[in-house]
């Protein structure tokens, strides 16, 4: 299936979890990161639990604290 990842086309296979695309990513500190599927946050405690469809948009946000 296709799958678009922070803006990249891309091809994995069916009934991918999101815990399976976070480690085939490399995403760093997956367990500070918030998940976007289709512009819709995942909840963290339904991370473990979530199936990628064909199309679906998944960005991975870092929120990061600092300023003045």
């Amino acid at each position: 299936m296709t799958i678009t990842v922070a803006g990249e086309k891309k091809e994995y296979k069916d009934g991918l979890t999101l815990p399976e695309l976070i480690e085939a990513e490399n995403v760093e500190t997956p367990e500070y990161v918030t998940v976007s599927i289709n512009d819709e946050f995942i909840l963290t405690e339904n991370k473990e639990t979530t199936v990628l469809n064909e199309g679906d948009s998944v960005e991975f946000l870092y929120f990061m604290g600092g300023g003045q």
